[in-house]
């Protein structure tokens, strides 16, 4: 098994996303990126942490590429945003890849690379692409969260009309 770790905004999207995807394993919401230790959600939302509100993916690359899980994050949001995705704003919804390994630094500058080239941004794109430091997960509440409130106003107007996008299922699986 292998680790990615991706910032697109809320991790509430991002999650629900990369739980559809075969050959994921797990997706956990927490955080990642700054500089306080074991931080609480409300410290985050603050925006003075550092930390970027982040799924930490756990996936089998027998089955799933991080190619792939890359392609995931370019599409569940808008990576021309530096602070900002929708109605989200500050420097924790900010977009950024943590990676585990060189390899993974090496395919994420590639992919930003073919981002930027590829003409789909009207903006460049301003992702970060940063070594994945400590992980602190979310609390419970915020874990499975598509899954558990799918009928939530968050998860009716913002969650569903992206994995509508992705092509992705929108039920809940149990």
């Amino acid at each position: 098994m292998e680790k990615a770790t991706f910032g697109a905004g809320c991790f509430w999207c991002l999650e629900a996303a990369a739980q559809t995807v075969d050959g994921v394993t797990s997706a956990v919401s927490g955080f990642m990126g700054g500089q306080r230790p074991d931080p609480t959600y409300e410290q985050v939302c603050r925006g003075d942490t550092g930390h970027a509100e982040v799924v930490q993916i756990t996936f089998d690359p027998a089955r799933v590429s991080y190619e792939t899980l890359l392609g995931l994050f370019w599409k569940i949001h808008d990576p021309t945003q530096l602070h900002r995705q929708g109605a989200d704003i500050g420097p924790q919804y900010r977009s950024v890849i943590f990676y585990h390994t060189p390899a993974q630094q090496q395919a994420a500058a590639r992919s930003r690379d073919e981002q930027n080239r590829s003409g789909a941004h009207a903006r460049p794109v301003v992702t970060a692409i940063e070594a994945a430091g400590p992980f602190y997960p979310a609390g419970p509440e915020h874990q499975n969260y598509y899954r558990r409130n799918p009928q939530q106003a968050y998860c009716r107007l913002v969650i569903r009309p992206k994995l509508e996008k992705l092509k992705r299922p929108t039920a809940p699986a149990d």
